[in-house]
């Protein structure tokens, strides 16, 4: 049975709140190892290029699961699958504290990431099948806002636990925690419902390959790669690059990762009232990306004074995070009814693509003394990032 959708006020903003505190539970397991990566490099005597390694081990099964959800949830509906990734993010967080060795942590990984896997397609599902569509851009941008407020705790609140205790007391709390938030969201059935497909031959690889194809879907998938693998290595390596590159003290150097995901979040929430307003979000998106490309290459000059580190990177969080709900509206607009759960599965695969070779390629560069370098190509990145994402709305239109 299709979920309808209502135009209560009430109700939308339930349903974006609990989404939002998923993608929030999401984001915050993505980040709850690598801030504790000194921790574990100095217990476990491993390369940097080996953690790198680790977290594309993550982002590889999220993307292998995330393009799998998209048809679980087209047919079997998003709550289930939802929960289910939930549970194995946080349980596998619990696991990872007992670790006797960095090789283990592998395959805790894999399975950390393929519960991550699922929140994309699951929750733009969930979104798109109950939130009124005047409220959709303020939806993307409350998501967006979750997911960077994830992102932000996760390096806070591990380094405490981590500080106070060590970090496998702090990897523990934080996988309990999470299985708490789990048994709430197990509670809202009514309000994690989502459309299912009718047409079990569409549900089919083959059957969506069609789809996949498609210009504006390929597309989406290409600038979600390359927009990824910028972002996660500023993520993950911002801190060491900082330092290795202009000596910048660690203590600063990891503020600016702080800065750039509160930035990000003040960016979602002005770019979800830009979204609201305006069709050209293609332009929106480009805009932002330009900017961040733009201070990114004044960053790799040197030109940066140890007082505006933690201004400028807040400027670029907030000129990068200004693109997210005008993305997620642009793949709205390229995805065709009852298809939902297989678009954003394919589309946000990208987003762990990236994800995976981002550390992997960056991580090599940081164990070649490359810190300065690695600026300069995330900016390329997101300048080709540009390309993908303007070429979008023309496929659509010419479609």
């Amino acid at each position: 049975m299709e979920a309808v959708a209502p135009e209560s006020l009430r109700r939308d903003v339930r349903v974006i709140g609990l989404v939002s505190v998923a993608h929030a539970c999401s984001h915050f397991f993505q980040l709850a190892l690598a801030p504790l990566f000194p921790l574990l490099r100095a217990d476990f005597d491993v390369s940097w290029t080996l953690l790198g390694i680790l977290v594309g081990v993550f982002y590889a099964a999220s993307g292998i699961t995330q393009f799998v959800a998209g048809f679980a949830v087209d047919r079997f509906g998003a709550r289930p699958v939802l929960l289910g990734g939930l549970g194995m993010l946080a349980g596998g967080t619990v696991v990872a504290a007992l670790a006797p060795g960095a090789y283990w942590l592998f395959p805790i990984m894999a399975l950390m990431g393929a519960g991550n896997g699922v929140f994309h397609p699951c929750d733009f599902a969930i979104l798109n099948a109950n939130v009124a569509p005047r409220r959709l851009g303020y939806a993307y941008s409350t998501h967006g806002v979750g997911g960077n407020l994830g992102y932000a705790a996760a390096p806070i609140i591990g380094y405490a636990l981590a500080a106070a205790f060590n970090w496998r007391v702090a990897l523990a709390c934080m996988g309990i925690a999470g299985l708490v938030i789990l048994g709430v969201l197990a509670t809202q059935r009514s309000y994690l419902t989502s459309h299912r497909a009718h047409d079990a031959h569409a549900q089919t690889l083959r059957g969506s390959m069609a789809l996949f194809a498609q210009p504006a879907i390929a597309l989406c998938f290409a600038y979600f790669v390359l927009q990824t693998m910028a972002a996660v290595g500023l993520q993950t390596f911002l801190p060491s690059a900082l330092n290795s590159a202009f000596e910048v003290p660690l203590v600063l150097a990891a503020s600016a990762v702080t800065a750039y995901l509160l930035g990000g979040t003040g960016g979602i929430i002005a770019g979800g009232f830009l979204a609201a307003r305006t069709l050209r979000h293609d332009l929106v998106a480009a805009s932002g990306l330009l900017v961040g490309a733009s201070l990114l290459v004044v960053v790799g000059m040197g030109s940066v004074s140890m007082a505006m580190v933690f201004p400028m990177f807040a400027l670029i969080g907030f000129a990068t995070g200004s693109t997210g709900p005008s993305r997620d509206l642009i793949v709205r607009n390229a995805t065709p009814t009852g298809a939902t759960g297989r678009i954003y599965g394919f589309v946000y695969s990208g987003l762990d693509l990236g994800a995976m070779l981002g550390p992997i390629w960056f991580g090599i560069m940081l164990d070649h003394a490359l810190g300065r370098e690695m600026f300069y190509v995330v900016a390329a990145l997101l300048l080709l990032a540009v390309g993908t994402v303007v070429r979008v709305r023309r496929a659509i239109v010419a479609a």
